[in-house]
């Protein structure tokens, strides 16, 4: 992908937003866009000229929407607008995450609807582009109007507010924009509220998440694979005609991708012709259940992609001189998908750990070693690694009650229905990281097993990833600390290792 994102508020990929927030790709705004921004303006210039009502712009907010604001004190409404909600609590929003937020706020005001100035937008890009991360606070949003107190944080840099993380140093902003060769500004009418209102923290949080989880699942079933072969599974559930009699995309493409990784195995050859009838669900309904997990990802991408190309202030101002207030802000669409996006994740993560049970169950494991170690009752082996996947897949289900059905009136009831969204985006990370470890933890132990059943040899794929665990972690021969062991597989799977050593061999994954 290219190193420079061009913006023009309508075609932003999920791809390039992962590529400004993570990889360092320079952001600049589409010349084709600029008219758009500077019509847009104008039509907030002649209503201020004119002492027009307009929510926002000569209007306070929320609740004192009918307080008029004078022409002398629009400036000082707008920076008194990020002050008052800049009240944001807990830990710092990650890096990746506030990059992003920056990026897909930039795109919306390329967009044309905001009524912002050019020399806004270019400060925004000079943060981007220059390193400068604002620190923001990940709790305070109830996601609508949209993620007002995040965004607040977001933008006091802006202003010659707040702290910012630059060149892995916290300072203030003052500091901050010094050092990058920046001067704050002075916010002109509208140009506060359209910094802060919208759905770019849940969007951004969103973006990342999905990145990932299209990365945990081919990750998952690589260690499926691997389990499968372990566990002296059958390949026949697998067959290309069970699926097109049940047709859903996701399952289809996971059952394609376990013929190519278990393609070739003398381990399933080996078994051929055995008398068992049927595999327990955890193996035999492996498309079926990543499938459906996979089909959720690919729904929750496409509403993210509508979303970071949307116009999501409040009013929206448009080219013809209409200024119309509505609810673009309002984060439910979002807050839908990171729920179910979150449950898909818990799911995976749950039939993985069914898998590790068996793996370590000397009466479900078909002949493998107990707990996966010689010499048992010394050493205890993966005995307490089953237990960590067990717990994280348990605080899994606490964190999948969907927030979207919660809302609490805010605003003196103005605001008397909200998404929730924010919450949302915040839980999936957590389920997101557990769903990794017990991942993480299901390829340890597969690789374990995998080591008993030489000579046999895992299918291509299988194999492929087996090989690359080991590269890295060796062997368990005798007990040691595992905490580092899954500490180090998880950080291979973020780092799509054994994607990469199963594509070397030849093994594509869709």
């Amino acid at each position: 992908m290219s190193r420079t994102v061009p913006l023009d508020g309508n075609s932003l990929s999920l791809a390039q937003v992962v590529a400004v927030a993570r990889g360092g790709a320079k952001v600049t705004v589409d010349a084709a866009a600029w008219p758009g921004v500077e019509r847009s303006r104008k039509v907030v210039d002649r209503l201020v000229e004119k002492g027009e009502v307009a929510y926002g712009i000569t209007t306070g907010f929320g609740e004192f929407a009918h307080v008029r604001i004078s022409r002398d004190q629009v400036r000082d409404l707008q920076r008194n607008l990020l002050m008052s909600h800049a009240v944001g609590v807990g830990h710092p929003l990650a890096h990746d995450v506030v990059r992003a937020m920056l990026l897909i706020r930039v795109n919306t005001l390329v967009k044309g609807c905001s009524g912002v100035r050019r020399a806004l937008i270019e400060f925004l890009v000079a943060m981007l582009n220059r390193g400068l991360v604002p620190v923001v606070p990940s709790r305070g949003s109830v996601g609508a109007s949209g993620d007002l107190c995040p965004l607040a944080h977001m933008a006091l840099p802006v202003i010659g507010l707040g702290e910012v993380d630059l060149d892995g140093r916290r300072m203030e902003a003052p500091e901050a924009l010094r050092l990058a060769g920046l001067a704050p500004l002075v916010l002109e009418a509208k140009e506060g509220l359209a910094l802060i209102n919208g759905t770019q923290m849940m969007s951004a949080i969103g973006c990342l998440a999905i990145s990932d989880a299209q990365g945990l699942l081919r990750d998952a079933q690589i260690a499926a694979g691997m389990s499968l072969e372990a566990l002296m599974g059958s390949t026949a559930p697998l067959e290309e005609r069970v699926h097109k009699a049940r047709p859903h995309p996701g399952q289809g493409a996971v059952a394609a991708n376990m013929r190519r990784l278990t393609a070739a195995s003398g381990i399933v050859k080996s078994h051929e012709g055995c008398e068992r009838v049927q595999d327990a669900y955890s193996l035999r309904c492996i498309p079926q259940v990543l499938g459906a997990c996979r089909d959720v990802i690919e729904q929750a991408a496409s509403v993210l992609a509508i979303e970071v190309n949307s116009a999501t202030d409040n009013p929206l101002v448009f080219g013809d001189g209409h200024i119309v207030s509505q609810g673009n802000f309002h984060g439910e669409p979002l807050a839908f998908q990171l729920d179910f996006l979150a449950i898909a994740l818990a799911e995976v993560a749950s039939i993985s750990e069914r898998r590790i049970e068996r793996l370590v169950n000397p009466d479900l494991s078909e002949g493998l070693k107990p707990f996966l170690v010689d010499s048992g009752g010394l050493n205890s082996g993966f005995m307490i690694a089953q237990y960590v996947a067990a717990a994280l897949v348990s605080e899994n289900k606490v964190q999948c009650h969907p927030a979207s059905v919660d809302s609490i009136p805010t605003s003196a009831n103005q605001e008397d229905h909200v998404s929730m969204g924010s919450i949302s985006a915040l839980k999936l990370g957590r389920v997101l990281e557990n769903a990794r470890n017990v991942v993480a933890i299901e390829a340890l132990c597969a690789a374990q097993a995998l080591d008993f059943k030489t000579p046999l040899k895992a299918g291509t794929g299988s194999r492929a990833a087996h090989l690359r665990v080991r590269a890295t972690i060796p062997t368990l021969a005798k007990d040691r600390v595992l905490s580092t062991d899954v500490k180090t597989m998880a950080r291979l799977l973020s780092e799509g290792a054994l994607r990469q050593a199963v594509a070397d061999a030849g093994v594509r994954l869709v």
